[in-house]
Formats: structure tokens, C-alpha cells, sequence
């Protein structure tokens, strides 16, 4: 974001940044979240209808939920660290390519799982993208 893009001080542009980034990593935090303690709470019938293992969704799910109380943290902090937050853009990331490289290599889905698996793993890298474009913006200097 440009000092001029928003008509406004760059100071007041990285503080808008900051909100934005906040905001996507609380929204990374909930859609997280809910998608741990549904492969958490409904793993069998979840299993059933993606074509995946129950116990790789209750796994999955017990990651998810301690991974979205991370993110969660640091959407709670004013100013959330700066290597925090790389560290939260890299791990979506690494788990959007190795959704893709499960299904690719691994996994054998029904229709319903070789259609969600690349939907999640695109919205993971959306939530990285936003998340890295909020972060460089946060930064600039007046």
C-alpha cells in the first residue's frame, strides 16, 4: 500500500495494514479452527465422504485446532510479530503444496475429497497471500 493509495500518511497506511492483518489472521483462526473440530467431531462420516482415512482426519483436526489457536494469538496482539506471522505464511503455504502433493501421490479421494482437497488447499494459500501482502504493507515506512 502507497501513502497515496489510500490518500493518507504512509504511518496510517501500515497502521490500516496492521488492522487488515489482524483481521485475516483471525479469519485463518476460525476457518481453521471449525475445519479441525469437524475432522475432530465428525471424522467417520467426514472419512466417509472425502474417501479419506478417519484417523488422518482426526489427526488433521487435532493439528488444525492447536495450529488455529496460534493464529489466533497473534490476530489478538496489536502488533503481531513480525516472524510470527511469516512463520503462520510459510506453514499455509507447505500445507496448501502438500495437500496437493497428498492427493497428487498419496491419497486415493472420492469425488467429494479430490474436489475439496485442492478447494482447501486454495483457500490456505489465499489466506498465505493475503496475510504476506497485509504483512509487507504493515511495514512501511513514513
Amino acid at each position: 500500500m502507497s501513502a497515496t493509495h489510500l490518500g493518507g500518511t504512509a504511518p496510517a497506511d501500515a497502521h490500516a495494514a496492521r488492522v487488515w492483518l489482524r483481521r485475516f489472521l483471525a479469519l485463518d483462526a476460525a476457518v481453521t479452527g471449525a475445519n479441525g473440530l469437524a475432522c475432530l467431531a465428525v471424522s467417520g462420516p467426514l472419512g466417509d465422504l472425502l474417501g479419506v482415512d478417519r484417523v488422518l482426519l482426526v489427526c488433521a483436526g487435532a493439528f488444525l485446532l492447536v495450529y488455529a489457536a496460534g493464529v489466533g494469538f497473534l490476530a489478538s496482539r496489536a502488533h503481531p510479530p513480525v516472524l510470527a506471522v511469516r512463520g503462520v505464511v510459510e506453514a499455509n503455504l507447505a500445507w496448501a503444496v502438500l495437500s496437493i502433493a497428498a492427493l497428487a501421490l498419496w491419497l486415493s479421494p472420492s469425488t467429494a475429497g479430490a474436489v475439496w482437497i485442492p478447494l482447501q488447499a486454495a483457500v490456505v494459500a489465499g489466506f498465505a497471500a493475503l496475510q504476506y501482502g497485509a504483512l509487507r504493507a504493515s511495514r512501511v515506512r513514513g
